[in-house]
């Protein structure tokens, strides 16, 4: 029977809901959570904080992506060597798309057909077209890739190594390496900044973030996270760029940093080993995927406060806000 998401989530003020394979046209918000070890998504009212679908992925879904158009997510399929493609209306994965060896994380070029892949067991990072599914390029980068971005005007991507504790500067059209920055150790993350004009990488075991110049492809910059202990991994900026949120998965918790004096001011606890992080649209929300609690915290960003957590599958990973 074809169910609405917008019934779904007027529904979920009388009782938790979970579905799968709801189908809507609805514009209504949602909130997707990769969950690694059942193989899934869940699908988050953010109005209601409740799963309103569950969604069947292949194996091991990690990285998420929004296409351009809102219509389509493609997760990261980590055994599967491949994306999936998931339509977000009818809340089903429709195909799949090869994407090399173990893709870990995904980001789209500004125009949404090209997907980028962090290939972590062959050290590699990919090009896809999404519409074909031709492999453009799989270019080497350092030990163990995970953190992907693009630059605002797609011309170029970044890539972080684990082991290699370095970013790799490729060039977006041809697959070619430009630099191999040196950043923290075990960097995580690449983040650019809402003006495009930095990329904040996030160091696990350096329990710091490296500034680097997009113009330049310099490092500006290094500051601790907190007592450098926390390990800290994901991050998301505040719309109007002046904080960033940084999930710290040894310290259960989220530090928020000042982006102009690049220190932290606050900290939030959360559950156990958060990873995932997002915020919605207009900021007053913040999410985090806690992999080892098996559920999502929200966050009052004005209280800075956890006012409710939301059950997930196994191992929840990667969140992505779908306005």
């Amino acid at each position: 029977m074809t169910v609405s998401i917008r019934r779904l989530c007027a529904a979920a003020f009388a009782a938790p809901l979970l579905l799968t394979g709801a189908r809507s046209a609805s514009p209504e918000q949602l909130l997707y959570v990769s969950n690694e070890l059942p193989n899934t998504i869940s699908a988050i009212a953010p109005r209601t904080n409740t799963v309103v679908a569950t969604i069947a992925v292949g194996k091991r879904p990690r990285g998420m992506a929004l296409s351009p158009d809102r219509r389509t997510v493609y997760v990261a399929l980590g055994e599967d060597d491949a994306l999936g493609v998931v339509d977000v209306a009818s809340t089903r994965q429709t195909r799949t798309i090869p994407a090399g060896r173990d893709p870990e994380l995904v980001v789209l070029s500004p125009d949404g057909k090209i997907a980028y892949v962090s290939n972590e067991e062959i050290a590699h990072a990919s090009a896809i077209e999404v519409a074909s599914g031709k492999i453009l390029f799989s270019t080497p980068v350092g030990v163990e890739p995970e953190g992907i971005g693009v630059t605002r005007d797609g011309a170029k991507v970044y890539v972080t190594a684990e082991t290699s504790n370095s970013v790799s500067v490729l060039d977006a059209k041809t697959g070619a390496l430009l630099h191999t920055l040196h950043v923290g150790n075990n960097p995580r993350t690449v983040a650019l900044t809402p003006d495009g004009t930095r990329a904040w990488v996030s160091a696990e075991a350096g329990g710091n973030v490296t500034v680097i110049d997009v113009a330049t492809d310099s490092v500006l910059a290094q500051f601790p996270i907190r007592d450098g202990k926390t390990k800290p991994v994901r991050i998301a900026f505040s719309p109007d760029g002046r904080l960033a949120y940084i999930t710290e998965g040894a310290g259960a918790s989220v530090s928020i940093v000042d982006v102009a004096r690049q220190t932290v001011i606050d900290s939030i606890a959360v559950g156990r080993r958060p990873w995932g992080i997002a915020l919605s649209p207009d900021g007053s929300r913040l999410y985090t995927a806690d992999g080892r609690s098996d559920q999502v915290s929200v966050i009052d960003t004005k209280s800075r406060k956890v006012i409710a957590t939301i059950k997930t599958g196994e191992r929840p990973n990667d969140l992505l806000y779908i306005p």
